[in-house]
């Protein structure tokens, strides 16, 4: 993403903690588990195939990931997300 806007991935984080107050691994963070809910909330996938198409090796990878980010253990953050 730095390269594609020509900028050093330094100066990008530098950007992005300036002007969003969190560092580019947070927001990565933030953005993985909103796209989780996303999907999850549709009811079209499994939480595996939502775990794999974000880039995790399977959903109990998603679900322990989840539960740093959110606080939650893994059947409240599912159950959360499935009503």
């Amino acid at each position: 993403m730095a390269y594609d806007l020509s900028l050093s991935t330094r100066y990008l984080g530098d950007l992005l903690k300036h002007e969003a107050g969190k560092t580019t691994m947070e927001l990565i963070h933030i953005f993985l588990i909103s796209e989780a809910k996303n999907h999850l909330r549709l009811k079209e996938k499994t939480v595996s195939e939502i775990a794999y198409e974000l880039g995790f090796e399977n959903s109990s990878y998603l679900q322990d990931y989840s539960k740093k980010q959110t606080g939650m253990k893994r059947t409240e953050f599912r159950n959360l997300l499935m009503n």
